[in-house]
């Protein structure tokens, strides 16, 4: 997921394999005008490096806070930003706590605000009866274990779920951020945002943001990569730094924002997560997918129950959660699992796409599970097709391979 971070990705002990496996593209779709058309023998690189979270990824930050209304309360889908201050600074000011300690504030449903707050004024706002939710702010990242390479074209991930036409579409990507200059990339920099303090630029220094971007609509071109809703816009919200770091608050702000000026039809990669369970992360989630924005989110690299983590475990209509397969359609032995909140599984093993500074690159995980979904999803809407299940799927019950 990034490595997606999936912010969280943890693997643990891996099998390194001693096989390159090669697969030979052969598509019977039909892309009108589609200019990358070759068919090749794609070798992929050895699956030796994946994505794995840092040590601090799903630590506490001391004194900041997460503050959600109780949206039967305070409605604040139609609420302007200084609505929305003037609302926090009103709560805050209820309970004599100064209204400076406030950093942010975000829309959408339910809605509230980011503060600093003693564990005393933290309990005192969990107690006020406008208030819905109080959690503490929490680290999330990832640690991108990457392979630069030369573009192939059609490559083998996206032949396996195939491919159509995304122009016009919009894909909002929560990330590190997207090269805003990648030739093969469709960027739309005057949508993108940065949620990261400090830093104002939603251009990526990471390069996870962008492979994720380049999976889900790589430009129909002569160069580069095909993406699976090739030449879509993608947006870039940027939740996450250089290193890949970032903090929940910030992902919370993203998908409020994608709750103001998305619409029906859009949709939202989450290549990233938590090591635990918010109440707050899903409902931001669950209410921005209402909107009839769909959400393609990475399951997670640890090799266990998917449902232990937001936001891969926020169920909902328009909400859809991605688990990994290799090139022989074999379950990834680093996904995710779990029938209760997995819908599909998609290509996360060597995959090839955009990188950062106008690159390409192998990245392996369920980040680059969900953007095939994300891509699908541009092109399908939830009428999404199937093509096989996973091998070896552990908890079972084998997910059905997502397919145009």
């Amino acid at each position: 997921m990034i490595a997606a971070l999936y912010a969280r990705l943890n693997i643990h002990t891996m099998q390194k394999p001693n096989l390159i496996f090669i697969v030979i593209v052969a598509t019977g779709l039909l892309f009108v005008g589609c200019k990358k058309e070759k068919k090749e023998t794609i070798v992929a690189e050895p699956t030796t490096c994946f994505e794995q979270r840092t040590a601090s990824s799903g630590d506490i930050i001391s004194g900041k806070y997460i503050i959600a209304y109780d949206p039967n309360v305070v409605r604040t889908r139609m609420m302007s930003v200084r609505s929305l201050a003037a609302r926090a600074e009103t709560v805050l000011g209820e309970h004599n706590i100064p209204s400076t300690k406030v950093q942010a504030v975000y829309g959408g449903e339910p809605g509230g605000f980011i503060a600093t707050l003693s564990a005393d004024e933290a309990l005192q706002l969990q107690n006020d009866p406008s208030i819905g939710i109080v959690e503490p702010d929490r680290i999330i990242s990832l640690s991108t274990c990457f392979t630069i390479a030369e573009p192939r074209l059609i490559t083998w991930n996206v032949s396996r779920v195939g491919y159509g036409n995304g122009a016009g579409k919009t894909a909002w990507v929560i990330d590190t951020g997207i090269d805003f200059d990648h030739p093969d990339l469709n960027v739309d920099v005057t949508r993108s945002r940065s949620f990261i303090n400090g830093q104002t630029s939603a251009d990526d220094a990471n390069g996870h943001g962008t492979h994720v971007a380049g999976i889900i609509g790589g430009k129909n071109n002569t160069v580069g990569v095909l993406g699976v809703a090739a030449g879509a816009t993608v947006v870039s919200l940027r939740v996450l730094d250089e290193k890949g770091e970032g903090t929940m608050s910030s992902v919370i702000q993203a998908l409020a924002h994608v709750s103001q000026e998305g619409k029906a039809g859009d949709v939202v990669n989450m290549s990233l997560g938590e090591d635990v369970s918010s109440a707050i992360l899903n409902q931001q989630v669950q209410n921005t997918a209402s909107r009839g924005i769909y959400i393609a989110i990475a399951a997670g690299n640890d090799h266990t129950d998917a449902n232990k983590f937001s936001p891969a475990n926020a169920n909902g209509a328009n909400i859809y959660t991605v688990s990994a397969i290799d090139s022989l359609d074999r379950f990834a032995s680093f996904s995710n699992y779990g029938n209760d909140v997995v819908d599909y599984a998609a290509p996360g093993v060597a995959v090839l796409s955009t990188y950062s500074n106008g690159r390409y690159a192998y990245l392996s995980g369920t980040s680059m599970a969900a953007p095939h979904v994300a891509g699908l999803l541009l092109l399908r809407g939830s009428a999404i097709a199937t093509s096989g299940h996973a091998l070896n799927d552990p908890d079972g019950t084998a997910d059905p391979i997502a397919h145009y």
